[in-house]
């Protein structure tokens, strides 16, 4: 199967054009987030304060790297269970998020959000950190330096190796 490349930065106008099932090679930059960043972020929305990074567009990798070996941009950083964003995710998808990125299930309020945001959701291989990491050239810690691998931190990436989980037309791989 032909891989689709695609690119970060413009997600938003690929996402309708995916479709469950599809492989995919993504560049561009994304940014880590797990469940205490999640947290975070939604208490800032709540209190109407900045965001670490703009979600209009934004891609999210639910990941939290190990540490950073010598000479190279970041350690092991493999998915983490989606399904624990589950209860931030549709107030982040209907703010602008495009792109979750993760591995597993997600709940039918999840799948709506999807749908209803024209986004995407793309899953990682799990147990495969070493490998992901061969995709990243750059990270940059832009957020709650104090959680430490489960910091915001900014990736560029190139042709990380994803697949179309669940699409914004209702495609879904775990249905």
């Amino acid at each position: 199967m032909e891989k689709k490349k695609i690119d970060a930065q413009k997600i938003a106008e690929q996402a309708p054009l995916l479709s469950a099932g599809d492989q995919v090679l993504l560049s561009g930059v994304i940014y880590t987030a797990r469940d205490q960043a999640h947290k975070r972020i939604k208490a800032l929305m709540e209190q109407g304060k900045p965001l670490p990074f703009a979600l209009e567009g934004a891609s999210i990798y639910y990941a939290g790297p190990t540490p950073t070996p010598p000479n190279l941009p970041i350690g092991a950083c493999g998915p983490t269970t989606s399904s624990r964003m589950d209860p931030y995710a549709p107030a982040l998808l209907d703010a602008g998020l495009k792109c979750m990125i993760g591995k597993g299930g997600r709940s039918e309020a999840v799948c709506e959000a999807v749908c209803r945001n024209k986004a995407v959701y793309l899953c990682a291989i799990g147990g495969a950190g070493a490998l992901a990491a061969q995709s990243v050239r750059s990270l940059e810690v832009i957020a709650f330096e104090d959680l430490g691998c489960e910091s915001v931190k900014r990736l560029t990436v190139e042709n990380f190796p994803l697949i179309v989980a669940i699409d914004c037309h209702g495609g879904n791989l775990f249905h």
